[in-house]
């Protein structure tokens, strides 16, 4: 009788898997999941059921407006009224009108129209390791730093801003800052000298899939301001970075600017397919002009049922100041471990999010390495994986309902493990 893995590859193909071992989950409950054979693992990777697993006043909601009513968007409806409001109040008040989704990568796809619809341009400056989508315009973005294809006419990469592998040694924060963003002129400057319009510049706004960097200086503030002089807008991708993740409700807070357009997904229906993308009224105004833009699946009642539900939880169990606490808690054990252990070649991470470079000698990024932490992890009951530009980071991103206790049941077992090798 065939295996479930082999049942898997033969109706889906070779699509990807965590682990050597890949593991059969069955149930999951608050920051806790279990598998067929009954072992019970502490989840510290997923992010879309950030208030836990079968979080019980998500699926009444759900529940309830299932059995009640769920259409499209052609009818009109209080619910995705109400939702809206109350989301655009949690942005800065230059975020007027949401557009809403069912995917991070539908999200992405939105923001890229609003901003050249917007400014008429259609250059994007993104990052050299980044991840917005997979859809084939979004996936440009994420080749657009690899050389192995050719540049495309209307995207630029740039070095990701970072301290721990700067593009030069030996600077103050300040200069290391001002190189980074050199590139970001030297890709304007490009798109100008192939007459290439300028729209924007699209980042993730703690540059989460880069590896989660400590960025040097003021860079987004001032990349901010290098955009804006040349009639670009700003998109920041909160899909990871957002509700309270970061230890702010939004990660441009973390990284002390202001964008222009956001967009958001992943945690905001807590397994529900739910995204959006916030602008001003005029950008939001444009697009749905220019694109009639219509999604059978989203600003439906039932997306605003949940949504609200993972509001009210997300409030009610005071998740930011608390996930904040217990993230950086943990951090704080983890800085205690690195001078026993010369592998953790840098600890960082902002809220409930946080990065392990695992490293060789001379901080050669060890990726082997990494994931075969992550495979003993998993064998001793603790979910994570292996992240990051060169895949050497291992990734702390647990629901943001992980408490206190949870983290020193991972620190005791990563010790041990750290230990017996």
């Amino acid at each position: 009788m065939p295996t479930v893995l082999d049942r898997r590859q033969q109706l889906m193909g070779s699509a990807t898997l965590f682990y050597e071992q890949p593991i059969e989950i069955v149930r999951g409950d608050g920051v806790l999941l279990y598998d067929n054979k009954g072992n019970e693992y502490v989840d510290m990777y997923n992010n879309v059921p950030c208030v836990g697993h079968a979080n019980p006043r998500v699926v009444e909601a759900m529940t309830q407006q299932m059995s009640t009513l769920n259409v499209h968007s052609r009818y009109l409806h209080q619910g995705i009224l109400d939702y809206a409001e109350r989301l655009l109040n949690l942005h800065h008040d230059g975020l007027e009108n949401i557009v809403f989704a069912c995917s991070g990568t539908e999200a992405s796809e939105i923001a890229l129209m609003t901003a050249r619809v917007a400014t008429g341009g259609q250059g994007i400056i993104c990052t050299d390791a980044t991840y917005h989508g997979n859809s084939s315009e979004v996936r440009n973005m994420s080749i657009a730093g690899n050389s192995n294809f050719p540049q495309h006419k209307h995207y630029r990469a740039i070095p990701f801003p970072q301290k721990y592998r700067p593009l030069q040694a030996g600077l103050d924060d300040d200069a290391l800052c001002n190189l980074y963003l050199d590139k970001v002129r030297a890709a304007i400057a490009d798109f100008e000298a192939n007459n290439t319009p300028f729209a924007g510049m699209f980042v993730c706004s703690i540059f989460a899939n880069e590896g989660l960097p400590e960025v040097p200086g003021q860079f987004m503030a001032k990349a901010t301001e290098i955009v804006h002089a040349a009639g670009g807008l700003i998109i920041a991708d909160e899909v990871q970075a957002g509700f309270c993740r970061s230890g702010d409700f939004w990660g441009y807070e973390t990284n002390g600017f202001r964008p222009d357009i956001v967009c958001m997904g992943k945690p905001m229906g807590n397994g529900l397919p739910l995204a959006a993308v916030a602008a001003s009224a005029d950008s939001i105004d444009a697009f749905r002009k220019s694109s009639r833009y219509f999604n059978t699946f989203a600003s439906s009642p039932l997306q605003a049922a949940v949504g609200m539900a993972v509001l009210d939880e997300i409030e009610s169990r005071d998740v930011l100041q608390k996930s904040s606490a217990v993230g950086e808690y943990l951090r704080q054990a983890l800085y205690a471990l690195q001078p026993a252990h010369a592998m953790m070649g840098d600890v960082r991470g902002c809220g409930l999010f946080t990065g392990i470079e695992w490293v060789k000698e001379n901080n050669e990024p060890d990726r082997i390495g990494a994931v075969a932490m992550a495979n003993k992890l998993k064998d001793k009951g603790f979910l994570l994986s292996n992240a990051g530009a060169l895949g050497n980071v291992l990734k702390i991103r647990p629901p943001l309902v992980f408490e206190q206790k949870h983290a020193d049941r991972f620190l005791d077992t990563f010790k041990t493990v750290l230990n017996n090798g």
